[in-house]
């Protein structure tokens, strides 16, 4: 994904949340949770003191609404415990003084921040507490963890709702045409075809805003690992490539196929975003390619369509491994150095169970489900979000490639729009793209490379 497009994941997800350590007379406690998931204290040692930790998050509004959100269900919850929060600047500003204030042993004893790659930055190891063994950890779902993971040991619990690349789809054409939501590649094709006979435009295309042409490559990679579970660490290591991988050239071919076929709207390299979603919600394109955080948007601006919007994964060769690409959520980190462990893993604790769940959903609509097994979206969730729900409850989700490789292309929103538009094969792209990563990775000086 393009630096362009992940400072503007960053700002309309929920995902990137993010001082002095106060001293405070200690309690010691550990933490568990019930059967239920929910944070419980399993041994306080009761003092009349309160103890002091220290968060940052981001300033964005949203982030600062469930921080609030969180601290006031925890600290009703645990009162000798009281949570003291700071923000910092997000994007490249804010990566900057997360690690200038590790490096200069100045962090708040619990923060939030990217997973994926950019965590991978943070020097894991020397700066994180290892919270591997901790007992929330049996409730997260298996595919967040090695996002928040480095050399085996896992650094974080979930914090924010996921995200999922698929595809938006407007009910309303589909019960019209009587088609069924796609499980594979070719059933979706056979899907647009019917739509395009119907006279309506089956693939919204919104080139205009260049990093949504990424969209039909991403969303793919749930396909591309189910076919070959080894492909980011290959890719990485320079052992795999997409023009030579077969699964992974698919995403860049399934993009070709589109285009070749004619499926996406006649002026689609100037229609942009906001178009597109008009676009769906009026019912003049039937499917978009997207990501879930467009959710918000299309409740706010057509709220009386939202029934007629629904969401499913992009699909590969097969059924029966039909599953969803997911942006992972921020991680709930702990600075290695915290004078305070026990409550700052007791906060996490709470971030990470079911009461941590619903404090950050009275807070924000979440725009995804959450990485906790079994935790329920409140009712108000749009139909589209809910959609996602079975893909993670029957453990078909997969992370994005960026949150389990280092290597994102900065080019690759310009070698899809070539793609969609026909002017290069998928075959040519995928070649393209593979030389603007091997670029990127030598800047980063990886192995293999």
């Amino acid at each position: 994904m393009s630096t362009k497009t992940t400072k503007w994941v960053a700002a309309m997800s929920t995902s990137v949340l993010l001082a002095s350590v106060v001293a405070g007379c200690g309690t010691t406690s550990t933490s568990s949770e019930d059967s239920k998931g929910n944070a419980t204290d399993t041994g306080t040692k009761k003092t009349d003191e309160k103890v002091t930790i220290s968060l940052l998050i981001d300033n964005t509004q949203d982030s600062v609404n469930v921080a609030k959100g969180i601290v006031a269900a925890f600290e009703k919850k645990y009162p000798n415990i009281h949570v003291e929060q700071e923000t910092r600047p997000g994007g490249g500003e804010g990566d900057n003084i997360v690690k200038t204030r590790l490096a200069t042993g100045d962090m708040t004893d619990v923060f939030f921040y990217n997973s994926g790659s950019l965590m991978q930055a943070l020097n894991p190891e020397q700066n994180l507490l290892d919270l591997t063994n901790e007992p929330f950890q049996a409730n997260v779902i298996d595919s967040f963890k090695p996002t928040v993971s480095s050399k085996g040991k896992v650094y974080a619990g979930p914090i924010g709702s996921t995200m999922a690349g698929g595809w938006f789809y407007n009910k309303k054409i589909y019960a019209d045409l009587g088609l069924s939501v796609p499980k594979t590649w070719a059933e979706l094709m056979a899907n647009s075809e019917k739509i395009k006979a119907a006279g309506i435009t089956p693939v919204i295309g919104s080139y205009k805003d260049d990093w949504t042409s990424q969209l039909v490559v991403l969303a793919d990679y749930y396909n591309v690992q189910a076919a070959n579970p080894k492909f980011a660490d290959d890719y990485t290591a320079n052992k795999a490539k997409y023009a030579t991988d077969p699964a992974a050239l698919k995403s860049f071919e399934k993009l070709e196929e589109i285009a070749k076929k004619g499926y996406m709207n006649k002026d689609f390299l100037a229609t942009t975003y906001d178009a597109g979603l008009k676009m769906l919600a009026e019912g003049k394109g039937a499917q978009y390619p997207m990501l879930s955080f467009a959710t918000p948007a299309l409740a706010q601006n057509f709220p009386d369509k939202m029934k007629d919007i629904g969401f499913f994964a992009q699909p590969g060769d097969s059924a029966a491994t039909n599953g969803l690409t997911v942006w992972m959520p921020s991680g709930a980190y702990i600075y290695k150095a915290t004078k305070h462990a026990e409550q700052a893993k007791k906060f996490v604790d709470f971030i990470a169970s079911m009461d941590g769940v619903a404090a950050q959903s009275a807070a924000s609509t979440p725009s995804g489900p959450y990485a906790i097994k079994g935790s329920k979206l409140p009712d108000n969730v749009a139909q589209a979000v809910k959609d996602m729900t079975p893909y993670f409850d029957g453990n078909k989700t997969a992370p994005a490639l960026e949150f389990v490789s280092p290597i994102k292309g900065s080019s690759l929103p310009q070698i899809t729009t070539e793609v969609g538009a026909a002017i290069k094969t998928g075959k040519q792209g995928a070649e393209v793209y593979d030389k603007d990563v091997e670029k990127q990775a030598k800047q980063l000086g990886l192995q293999g490379w």
